[in-house]
């Protein structure tokens, strides 16, 4: 049987076969971890507004334009008594768990490869996800934190392991255009979150978009386990052309076998601390927006639950477009010494935070202008998309053999601000109103622009000599020498 699979597929590249199934990978967990943030609009019971927070605070209905002197009552089918406090505490319970697995997961993928680990937690958070109406049911408000807390626990070793096996699969010249390929499945992931929970919601029960999204995570850990492995030595099907390509184009900086990691030499460093600043801020930003701006549309512009499902998919569908582009032509510049890699990174790394900045400005003070509001979160959350040759590229930059490390404390403690978003508009914008949103908004400006500016002063798009296994091993015998 294995010889017929390397037989038909000898002739496939595998490296583009990795990055499809981790594509999908992201895809998955995306819209796993993201359709309750359009689910729970329908699974609780909205907000009640009344005539003093019409007036220029909220937006009249669409189906329904008010005019002076009107009250009115927001309703929907929402059966659970959740405020906004507690939804924003059910919607950061994720990242409770899921700050805590990525040290672990990416120790575990660089020292047993990263196959099982990506799998793994791609398996567990399907599981989570089709128990969650079941759960639900049982437990109300209670119950589903947990089980959110679960699947951020199963979903915190995806992107180490992720990065492990991309150092060991994606060559430096085409690292920002395949890694591209591969980060299109947060923007799709989110895409399939939004749009595909709203049809189903329009058309079906809530606890069908989880069961739907869990078995499609289901599907795609079987074709995982038989079509991707942690390198290309290890691999069954590929060619000994592509195998002899890999090992050149990688050898430069990956190794195996390689020493501890070196703490004391990550921690120490600037170009590290630059990143994880950068990507603090980043994430503050992008889980503000992915995590309640569906509740945006539906409580304060007042769109309805389709609708808010294609809107919300919006700024996906343009930050793939742009994304696909910007990549290209970073690798095209970097390749052709028009620019360095560090200049790079940093120009990228601006406009994923800079411009987004201006832009969700711009769209609090667009009130109910809607079609302004929709451009300008689209517009944010498009160029927000050059974080990837910017940001997410950078720790394979620093250190190709400790990426999954990288990846995991940057990551990981860029995460808590997941946990702190959501509370934080719990707690700010408890009445969903325009001025509200808009101190939220301002407080993302705000980190955008501080951390962008620690990135510009201290990053680096170069190898580290730490990386380096020869340079450590020689620091461990001097100071073993110096001891004895």
């Amino acid at each position: 049987m294995l010889s017929r699979w390397a037989g038909c597929c000898i002739a496939v590249q595998q490296r583009w076969v990795f990055a499809v199934m981790a594509f999908l990978a992201l895809f998955n967990a995306y819209a796993m971890r993201m359709c309750l943030s359009i689910t729970i609009t329908e699974m609780a019971q909205p907000v009640n507004f009344t005539q003093e927070m019409i007036d220029l605070e909220t937006c009249p209905n669409l189906d329904n334009q008010l005019g002076n002197g009107t009250s009115v009552a927001v309703t929907g089918d929402g059966i659970y008594l959740w405020d906004e406090h507690l939804q924003g505490i059910i919607l950061s319970s994720f990242y409770w768990g899921y700050v805590i697995t990525h040290i672990p997961g990416g120790l575990l993928s660089e020292r047993f490869g990263g196959k099982h680990t990506l799998g793994c937690g791609l398996l567990f958070t399907a599981i989570f996800t089709i128990m969650v109406p079941l759960c639900v049911q049982w437990g109300e408000s209670t119950a589903l934190i947990i089980l959110r807390v679960l699947m951020g626990l199963a979903c915190g070793v995806i992107f180490p392991s992720l990065n492990t096996l991309t150092a060991h699969w994606v060559p430096q010249q085409d690292l920002s255009l395949i890694t591209a390929l591969i980060f299109i499945g947060v923007d799709l992931g989110a895409i399939g979150a939004t749009t595909l929970s709203g049809i189903i919601l329009k058309h079906y029960s809530w606890p069908i978009v989880f069961y739907f999204f869990g078995g499609v995570g289901l599907l795609w850990y079987v074709l995982w386990l038989v079509l991707c492995y942690n390198d290309p030595e290890e691999h069954p099907f590929i060619s000994k052309r592509e195998t002899a390509y890999l090992r050149k184009a990688l050898n430069g900086h990956t190794h195996k076998n390689t020493p501890s990691v070196p703490w004391r030499h990550i921690l120490s460093s600037p170009p590290f601390w630059a990143l994880l600043a950068v990507q603090v801020g980043h994430d503050w930003g992008l889980y503000t927006l992915l995590t309640d701006l569906p509740k945006y549309m539906k409580n304060v512009l007042k769109f309805n639950v389709e609708t808010n499902g294609y809107l919300s998919a919006l700024p996906n569908l343009c930050s793939i477009i742009y994304l696909l582009f910007i990549s290209w032509a970073t690798d095209k510049c970097v390749s052709a010494n028009w620019v360095s890699k560090t200049n790079a990174r940093k120009v990228n790394t601006s406009i994923s935070t800079l411009l987004p900045a201006i832009f969700i400005i711009g769209a609090s003070y667009a009130g109910c202008d809607r079609v302004s509001v929709v451009v300008m979160f689209t517009l944010g959350l498009t160029f927000m998309a050059s974080s990837l040759p910017g940001i997410k590229v950078n720790s394979l930059d620093l250190s190709p053999n400790y990426a999954g490390t990288i990846m995991a404390l940057t990551n990981g403690v860029a995460s808590f601000t997941g946990i702190l978003t959501p509370y934080l508009v719990g707690v700010l914008a408890p009445n969903q109103t325009l001025s509200e949103w808009r101190i939220v908004f301002w407080i993302v400006f705000c980190v955008f622009l501080f951390t962008n500016t620690v990135f510009l002063l201290c990053a680096s798009g170069d190898v580290q000599k730490w990386n380096d296994p020869a340079f450590l091993n020689k620091e461990r015998q001097e100071k073993d020498k110096n001891k004895a």
